[in-house]
C-alpha cells in the first residue's frame, strides 16, 4: 500500500528500537515511526500493538528517547505484569507546531495514524490500542472515539480534550485545523455520538497541569452521559516526568484487555 518504505538495519539498532520511514498519500510525503518489539519475538508472531502519540513540538522519537516508553514496556513484560506486546510511536506528520492528528490543509493526519502506521509496522497485529499525551492524548481519545471498532482500548494522559485548547500551545491559527463538522473537534461530543460502540477508556491528569480542568470537565461529561471510563489524578504537571511515570498505569490498563 506504500510506494516506498525503509526500515533501519538491525546491526545498528539499539534497545529493541527500530526506525521506519514510509511514503503515504495521507501525508503527501514521508512519515516516521519508532517501533519496538520485545526480545525473542519474530515478526510473524501476532501480538497486541500499542500506538503512542506524542505532543506538540515533538516527533516519533519523543516517547522512546525522552519518555523511555520501550524500557517501561520491557520491564512490565519481563516482570510478568503484562503479556508480550509491541509499541509503535509515530510522528504526527510534522505540520506546524503539531498536526493535532486531524485531517486538514490537504493532509489526512488522522488516516496516517489509523491506517498507515499499523500497516507499516513489520509485526503481525492481534489487537490495536492507542494512547497519547497532551496533543497526542487528544489524538488518541478522538481517534478512538471516531473509529471505535479499530481499537481494543484507548487512553489519554494530560489530554487536550477540544480543538480550542490547541491555541494554548501552537502558533498556527485554529482556523487551519477546523473541521467541517464541529463534533469532530470535541472528544466528548464524539464519545457521546458513538457511545454504544466505544472501547474501554482511561484518562489521567496531573493536579498541577494547566489542562486539569479540561480533563475534569471531560470526566464529568462522560459520567453524566453514563459512558464507562476510568479517570485518575496524580501529583505532577504538564511534563515528561509525569508521562514517563504514568505511562505504566496506561499500559497496565491496556493489559486487562490483551489476549
Amino acid at each position: 500500500m506504500f510506494r516506498t518504505i525503509r526500515l533501519s538495519d538491525p546491526r545498528f539498532e539499539h534497545g529493541g528500537l527500530r526506525y521506519i520511514t514510509v511514503k503515504t498519500p495521507n501525508l503527501l510525503g514521508r512519515g516516521d515511526i519508532t517501533y519496538w518489539s520485545p526480545d525473542g519475538v519474530s515478526d510473524q508472531e501476532s501480538l497486541p500493538l500499542v500506538l503512542l502519540l506524542h505532543g506538540v513540538y515533538g516527533s516519533h522519537w519523543a516517547w522512546s528517547l525522552v519518555g523511555g516508553a520501550h524500557r517501561t514496556a520491557d520491564r512490565l513484560i519481563r516482570s510478568g505484569q503484562l503479556p508480550p506486546f509491541r509499541l509503535a510511536m509515530p510522528s504526527d506528520g510534522l505540520w506546524g507546531d503539531g498536526s493535532g492528528y486531524l485531517p486538514h490543509d490537504g493532509h489526512n493526519f488522522e488516516n496516517w495514524i489509523v491506517d498507515d502506521v499499523p500497516a507499516a509496522c513489520p509485526g503481525a497485529v492481534s489487537d490495536l490500542f492507542i494512547a497519547g499525551l497532551s496533543m497526542g492524548g487528544y489524538g488518541a481519545l478522538r481517534l478512538g472515539a471516531k473509529h471505535p471498532d479499530r481499537f481494543r482500548a484507548i487512553a489519554g494522559l494530560s489530554s487536550i480534550t477540544h480543538l480550542d485548547q490547541m491555541a494554548l500551545f501552537v502558533e498556527e491559527p485554529l482556523t487551519a485545523y477546523r473541521q467541517l463538522n464541529s463534533v469532530d473537534e470535541s472528544v466528548l461530543d464524539l464519545m457521546v455520538e458513538n457511545q454504544e460502540r466505544l472501547p474501554p477508556i482511561r484518562l489521567d491528569c496531573g493536579t498541577e497541569d494547566g489542562l486539569l480542568e479540561a480533563n475534569r470537565t471531560l470526566h464529568t461529561g462522560l459520567t453524566e452521559a453514563e459512558i464507562p471510563h476510568e479517570y485518575e489524578e496524580f501529583t505532577g504537571g504538564h511534563e515528561w516526568p509525569y508521562w514517563e511515570t504514568h505511562l505504566e498505569d496506561t499500559l497496565l490498563f491496556f493489559g486487562r484487555f490483551m489476549v
